[in-house]
């Protein structure tokens, strides 16, 4: 009875209960978002890479090799030797190596130089391969495999050829229109940085480059392919880094420091998962302060609710006097005001997952071709239902003012008619 009362009475009060209904629905859409797309994104960046026990490159900063060699993001402080890779490869405890080379982009997405040890042991979430959803792997010079977002955005075919330029910027005053690759495979959706690379082979990259000397064209740069006898003889020379998966756990640390004491050239090897844990070690602080931002703006509207609850006591007046009149009781006043704050939370958190999850709906593919984030549209964690029962309990006790003051409203009170 007293919950069908309370329903009569907040659609008797729509216009100001829809204001205050919108307010929740926005502060905690707001709120369940910010720690949705925290945790979401840090699985999809924990999830870039699995499988790899090693990343190995020149000398500098962990988060530094991991963001170039991983993410394409920034630059490589030197590079490395392939003769050396080659070296490193061999070692008794590599199981499979995948060679890495940066440097050139098309269109504002990143090249790498790779060869098909990258197609058969890069692994990306919970162990996944790499697929082909058209295609095949790269086997001449001049070929490339498409990442999904790559051949999406720029509507790419099999047979298509593009021009790769130097350097990693959207715009570039040094391109090989002289040495196209034709698209041979475009690689199935990952979520990962993989969508948007275009992967060349070795010998690709080191074509090229021939006559190119300090990151520019030599004066001695033949114009046009080289021919079938120079293609031949090509071979990688340099690498930007390289990922190395081994034979046995126990022996990470032990090939780590081998490589990071090697004796011909200075040499970084980081653990992924160390280097994504100091990533978001730096990032806490920031999450930690959109959440309390998040959390004080929700707040602000369950408080909003408490003051349209104790504005709207003197308008309701003559209805609680009445409802006295007839029988009710003060603790069931206080009831009927509770039992509205609990139908106004319950609403606003309902609204709040449709309005999050049609917003998700709606922006994943844009988040997917823009930023490499794959966003689960179910906004459901294990703490979730923990951090909805404090915000319902929160609006319960704030509600409980303008209960208390319909608890202690007396008949007389409620029947004197005010001038």
């Amino acid at each position: 009875m007293l919950l069908k009362l309370a329903r009569q009475s907040l659609w008797s009060r729509r216009g100001t209960a829809w204001l205050t209904l919108c307010s929740l629905i926005i502060s905690l859409s707001l709120l369940l978002g910010i720690d949705h797309l925290r945790l979401e994104a840090k699985r999809s960046f924990t999830s870039t890479v699995a499988g790899t026990d090693l990343i190995v490159g020149a000398r500098s900063g962990q988060l530094n090799l991991l963001l170039y060699t991983v993410f394409r993001i920034g630059n490589a402080t030197n590079n490395i030797s392939y003769d050396h890779y080659v070296q490193i490869s061999r070692h008794p405890q590599v199981r499979w190596a995948i060679p890495l080379a940066l440097g050139d982009s098309h269109r504002g997405f990143r090249v790498l130089g790779t060869n098909n040890d990258y197609f058969r042991f890069f692994r990306y979430g919970e162990q996944q391969p790499l697929r082909l959803a058209q295609g095949r792997e790269f086997a001449a010079v001049y070929e490339t495999v498409l990442g999904a977002d790559v051949a999406k955005k720029l509507g790419y075919q099999l047979g298509q050829q593009v021009v790769l330029s130097h350097g990693v910027g959207k715009v570039s005053f040094s391109q090989h229109k002289d040495q196209p690759f034709t698209v041979v495979g475009i690689l199935a959706p990952t979520g990962t940085p993989v969508d948007q690379s275009v992967h060349v082979g070795l010998t690709g990259i080191e074509a090229i480059h021939q006559g190119w000397q300090n990151g520019a064209p030599g004066l001695r740069k033949a114009a046009g392919k080289p021919d079938a006898a120079a293609l031949a003889q090509l071979q990688p020379t340099v690498l930007t880094g390289a990922l190395l998966g081994l034979k046995s756990k126990v022996a990470t640390f032990a090939v780590q420091r081998q490589i990071n004491e090697f004796k011909a050239e200075p040499l970084s090897a980081i653990l992924p998962g160390a280097a994504l844990a100091e990533l978001w070690q730096m990032l806490v602080v920031v999450e930690n302060l959109l959440l309390v931002i998040t959390a004080l703006v929700l707040l602000a509207a369950l408080i909003g609710l408490t003051t349209t609850l104790l504005a709207a006591q003197r308008e309701r007046a003559r209805e609680l006097a009445i409802l006295r009149a007839i029988g009710a009781r003060p603790w069931q006043l206080f009831l009927l005001i509770e039992l509205e704050v609990l139908l106004l939370t319950l609403g606003s958190i309902f609204g709040a997952f449709v309005l999050l999850c049609g917003s998700l709906a709606l922006l994943q593919p844009w988040l997917s071709s823009e930023y490499g984030l794959v966003i689960s549209l179910w906004a459901w964690h294990p703490h979730t239902a923990t951090g909805l029962g404090i915000v319902l309990t929160l609006a319960l006790l704030l509600g409980a003012v303008p209960a208390f003051q319909a608890y202690r409203q007396s008949l007389s009170q409620g029947l004197q008619v005010r001038l």
